[in-house]
């Protein structure tokens, strides 16, 4: 049984797409048993109650620096014996104190084709305000590992998303969240339940049969 931990701060929908996709099967083998959110009001805490998940607000106030506060973290995922690590719109940058505890094992998404759109200052509606102010044609999302860098981890599987005349930022972020992000997130995490992922340096291997 592959244990997960899910790092949010906001409404959780990829949180709720996970959900989803281990209740229909869709990533098999796996359960979540712990969504820390560094944000006290984030709604997915309240998906985690009612799902009966073991979850927590911890308030990086409380912590004197941003090392203790993400060994803080690092604890609670090892003593639940946690396997993967993901973020689900966490918005803090994890450190090197905790990202080196586990290496290859968080994963994360990003609202854009990687390398576009992506990186330091680039989060939520900013990052779907950025595509349209360049004029895309195309966007999408991302799932990588995270690595000490800001988005700069291994690739895991990306989906393309158009970019329609009339799109707002808002309307854009929706078209990406249903038609890329809610798919592809499951799909990655079942790959690694399966243990059909490799990864070659930079380079994710996806293992087609087993």
């Amino acid at each position: 049984m592959l244990k997960i931990g899910v790092l949010v701060s906001g409404g959780g929908s990829n949180l709720q797409a996970i959900l989803d996709g281990i209740e229909k099967g869709i990533i098999p083998n796996t359960k979540v048993v712990a969504v820390i959110s560094n944000k006290e009001d984030a709604y997915a805490l309240e998906r985690a109650k009612q799902y009966d998940i073991p979850h927590m607000y911890l308030n990086p106030k409380d912590y004197r620096t941003k090392k203790d506060y993400d060994q803080a973290l690092a604890d609670y995922f090892h003593a639940q014996s946690v396997d993967l690590i993901v973020l689900a719109g966490f918005t803090r940058v994890l450190s090197e104190t905790f990202v080196n505890q586990f290496s290859n094992r968080i994963m994360n998404i990003h609202p854009s084709l990687i390398p576009s759109f992506c990186g330091k200052g680039y989060y939520g509606l900013k990052v779907h305000e950025a595509a349209l102010s360049y004029g895309v044609k195309v966007t999408g999302a991302t799932v990588h590992f995270v690595d000490l860098g800001t988005d700069t981890g291994p690739i895991i599987l990306q989906k393309a998303v158009p970019v329609l005349e009339g799109d707002t930022p808002e309307i854009l972020q929706r078209r990406v969240m249903e038609e890329a992000e809610w798919q592809i997130y499951p799909k990655a995490i079942a790959l690694y339940a399966q243990g059909r992922i490799q990864i070659q340096g930079r380079t994710v291997k996806i293992i087609e049969h087993l």
